[in-house]
């Protein structure tokens, strides 16, 4: 299956991740192009598969998610999405739910999508934070599932269990 991720960041672990998801479908047989949400110009309708990353910040979600979603919607309403966000960098519960209300907020304005799979990764503090340890709740083993549940959703499950 081709499979195209597109991400947006802003300090680069968003792009982490999204090189994580990457790699992840390369060891299910994928083929993978990896992108930043802004560079996206060309037709996205010839893939298997499209999976759209962002950060979430100050309760929204990155604006290059939303302008990729609006300059590919014909074209997205026939592949499957699957979307996620990067979330908390506090490891409480009402933190993991304010980031996932936030995501699906965000995906409300975009009411034609309907994605096949949707998750929030926790986040990381941005660089240069001062008088704090950084804080990295990125999980790499949670991050690598999602991505062959992701894969096994879009009609790609043999490949998603080979291997794995």
């Amino acid at each position: 299956m081709n499979v195209i991720i597109v991400y947006a960041t802003k300090h680069g672990s968003t792009q982490g991740v999204a090189g994580a998801v990457a790699d992840a479908l390369r060891e299910r047989g994928a083929q993978v192009t990896l992108r930043p949400a802004r560079a996206v110009r060309e037709p996205v309708a010839g893939y298997g598969l499209v999976v759209l990353g962002a950060p979430l910040h100050s309760g929204r979600w990155h604006r290059d998610a939303h302008r990729f979603l609006k300059r590919h919607r014909r074209e997205l309403a026939g592949v499957p999405v699957a979307v996620f966000g990067m979330g908390p960098r506090s490891d409480t519960e009402d933190a993991w739910q304010r980031s996932r209300a936030q995501l699906g907020r965000a995906l409300g304005k975009h009411g034609w999508l309907s994605p096949a799979a949707v998750t929030v990764f926790g986040g990381v503090d941005p660089p240069g934070r001062r008088n704090h340890p950084q804080r990295d709740l990125r999980n790499w083993q949670t991050i690598r599932v999602w991505a062959a549940q992701a894969l096994a959703a879009a009609g790609g499950a043999g490949r998603a269990m080979a291997g794995g």
